[in-house]
């Protein structure tokens, strides 16, 4: 979606704001994509829980497709978040969120040690679903509507991979879904880069989530780290990618495994993603499942609330306050 705001990232080369140092930049080495990360067809009878918790194990990320959530709404929903962050100043963007209490991180605020991210990005809280709308966006017009008919999707969708993780791992049923919830949603535009080499749209993290779910739009950008090295995740139209966060991995004993990303720039294409957190509902304990540990598999993770891992790490930045309440 163009637009005839001036912005940031209208600039012949990276600034120095948003230049990060040799260490964390992605260099001019060329990182492939993996053809190998599983792509599950979660239609009736195409798929096993032996190779979901296979891809779970092997790369901590995996793309499901003829998940249910359809692909018109899939696009309605990137459509307003373009809308949302291409076709206003940033100043009438942090007005309205500072005023309804949702988050907008536009680039030039909140440096990751002291740089800029390659991105504009909005969060906000997704449960309980009607009270949190209330603090959504009021433009676009449509946006609650759009966006609050996503994130219902999205839990019918965790709650069917949260029960298939359950049944490879010897839980319970319901038992996941039961502690679970779509807690936040984030959107980020990653704009066109003059330099991909120089800077970054995401610094290397886990997620301390469940599992996470992430619509990744048209353009690749998305790195996972495997064995030590970065891979590319190809885009698969209309596919989600799923992610297996901290906690999922502290609940199985490691049987599942989190892995680090990242997102890199592209020079030709600017791209959209929303990326959604089901995590432990915050009074939750989290520690290994009974099933996961025995005496040849001691539990490798003391027990925590997750209430006050999140008070304590701060995993969602600056604002995980608003966010957690």
């Amino acid at each position: 979606m163009e637009t005839h705001v001036s912005r940031w990232y209208d600039v012949e080369s990276v600034p120095q704001s948003h230049t990060f140092p040799g260490r964390d930049r992605p260099g001019e080495e060329l990182i492939p994509v993996c053809r190998k990360i599983p792509i599950i067809d979660l239609g009736e009878g195409k798929y096993t829980v032996e190779e979901v918790i296979k891809a779970s194990q092997e790369y901590g990320f995996f793309q499901v497709t003829n998940h249910g959530v359809s692909e018109d709404l899939i696009g309605e929903t990137v459509k307003v978040m373009e809308e949302l962050l291409l076709s206003r100043s940033a100043e009438e963007i942090w007005k309205e969120a500072n005023e309804n209490g949702w988050v907008y991180m536009g680039s030039s605020g909140y440096p990751v040690n002291g740089v800029h991210l390659w991105r504009d990005n909005l969060k906000h809280s997704c449960h309980p679903l009607d009270k949190s709308m209330q603090h959504w966006p009021l433009n676009p017009t449509r946006y609650r509507e759009v966006v609050g008919a996503y994130i219902k999707e999205i839990r019918r969708l965790s709650l069917r991979i949260l029960e298939v993780i359950s049944e490879g791992l010897g839980l319970e049923k319901g038992w996941l879904g039961g502690i679970s919830q779509v807690q936040f949603l984030t959107a980020s535009n990653y704009p066109r880069c003059p330099d991909p080499t120089r800077t970054l749209g995401l610094l290397k993290h886990l997620d301390h989530s469940l599992i996470t779910i992430l619509f990744q739009g048209n353009v690749e950008g998305l790195q996972v780290m495997k064995d030590g090295n970065w891979i590319g995740v190809p885009v698969v139209p209309n596919a989600f990618v799923v992610n297996i966060g901290t906690q999922l991995q502290i609940i199985s004993n490691g049987k599942v495994r989190s892995a680090e990303h990242r997102v890199v720039t592209n020079r030709k294409e600017g791209r959209t993603s929303i990326a959604t957190f089901t995590n432990p509902s915050p009074q939750s304990i989290i520690e290994p499942a009974k099933v996961c540990v025995d005496q040849v598999n001691p539990p490798l993770y003391p027990p925590h609330s997750f209430k006050d891992f999140v008070n304590l790490s701060k995993p969602f930045g600056p604002f995980t306050h608003l966010l957690q309440n």
